[in-house]
């Protein structure tokens, strides 16, 4: 299973970046995706995640009400829509995603994606 993550790159202050994670791989079936970031210095964290069935989302409280997760089911694709951002969301920000594993109806192998660079500019 491959992940591609795409999207990053500079902004100002106060604009807006799509970030997409494109899933492939011969017979993977997503349970779910997820978006991580590591700023420079810290620690890799957490940022939201899709559960891929029922398309329900989660996001941290930092960014809650400017980043929003969905999904594209056909091309196993997560989107992170980033908007009013801030310079402390600059980091490199990585997809993951976790396979369906088809004897418990749950989540099996995980994968990482590269990392793609989003730079917010004050």
């Amino acid at each position: 299973v491959q992940l591609q993550a795409s999207g990053g790159g500079l902004v100002q202050a106060g604009g807006s970046l799509r970030l997409s994670c494109a899933a492939s791989g011969r017979s993977f079936i997503p349970y779910s995706m997820a978006w991580f970031r590591q700023a420079p210095g810290k620690e890799r964290e957490f940022v939201g995640r899709i559960t891929w069935t029922s398309g329900s989302t989660l996001v941290v409280d930092s960014v809650k009400g400017r980043f929003t997760i969905s999904r594209d089911n056909a091309k196993n694709t997560v989107y992170l829509q980033m908007n009013s951002l801030k310079p402390e969301d600059t980091a490199v920000y990585y997809c993951a995603a976790r396979s369906l594993d088809l004897n418990t109806g749950y989540a099996g192998n995980e994968y990482w994606g590269q990392g793609t660079l989003v730079t917010v500019s004050s």
